[in-house]
């Protein structure tokens, strides 16, 4: 399963984690005199889905939000990783995927600090598990998207975005609720992806469960994703987390926007007050 969900077309997988502290340095001024957009949402999906998922322990899983800046840089590294995909022989292709990687990152940053505009407020929920659990069997994500917590090095495995406002760019809006509640009571996921290695170990509902508690603790009662109209793992991931087919993209949209037509997809949370 190769899930996704999230706003514009600008972002999509691959990032293989190269010593990147000078690149930081060099590179964010780059990044930042670029537009910052979302990463896209349609496009992982179907890219590996026939390779062979590794199993997992889940008793040594940590579903949580973060502002840690060494998790987000390996967040960000799987974002370009299960968004984009590149050609092998392509010149140049880690310096392009540290630039995306960069730009997310600087983005991500950007979002939970509460400077983008539109934005009440923005979480980054990710999926952990111990480096050890998986370094002699999946090494390529081992070097993308590893972090020190507490003096244990552990590895991103799925990650998104919950973002309290009215819309997101480029999206078709939800409509509920009405009224004066929109403004606090309305959030939508995005950027959702899981390790490719690891599709069909239930990471992404993890995931999206967590998500659904933190929007209840901020008073959301409204939740939306978007939705690629061809992505069916997603979608069956998102069915069976409780969503429910709301509207749909005009064609001429996506076509103007030069990517697959969504589907956007609503859940209703109950108020912390009546839990």
């Amino acid at each position: 399963m190769a899930l996704l969900s999230l706003p514009s077309p600008s972002f999509s997988p691959y990032c293989v984690s190269i010593s990147f502290s000078s690149w930081r340095q060099s590179s964010v001024a780059v990044t930042t005199a670029h537009p910052i957009r979302f990463l896209p949402v349609a496009a992982a999906i179907t890219t590996h889905h026939h390779q062979q998922s590794i199993p997992i322990d889940k008793s040594s899983l940590i579903v949580a939000e973060t502002a840690s800046e060494d998790q987000l840089w390996a967040a960000a590294c799987l974002r370009v990783r299960s968004f984009y995909d590149f050609q092998a022989s392509s010149y140049g292709i880690q310096d392009h995927k540290m630039y995306l990687a960069e730009r997310e990152f600087e983005a991500l940053k950007e979002r939970i600090a509460g400077k983008r505009e539109g934005f009440k407020k923005v979480s980054c929920i990710n999926a952990t598990l111990p480096l050890s659990q998986l370094s002699n069997s999946a090494d390529e994500l081992c070097a993308a998207c590893k972090f020190t917590d507490n003096g244990e090095d552990r590895l991103v495995v799925g990650t998104l975005d919950l973002n309290q406002c009215l819309w997101l760019p480029e999206e078709i809006a939800g409509t509920k609720p009405e009224g004066i509640e929109a403004d606090f009571a309305r959030a939508y996921l995005s950027n959702v992806c899981v390790a490719r290695e690891l599709h069909r170990n239930g990471l992404g509902y993890e995931i999206v469960m967590k998500s659904k508690i933190v929007a209840q603790e901020w008073g959301i009662t409204d939740l939306y994703v978007h939705v690629a109209v061809d992505n069916e793992p997603a979608k069956n991931l998102y069915t069976k987390s409780g969503f429910v087919h709301e509207n749909d993209e005009p064609a001429w949209q996506a076509r103007f926007l030069d990517r697959p037509r969504r589907i956007l997809l609503w859940i209703g949370l109950p108020c912390t007050n009546d839990l």
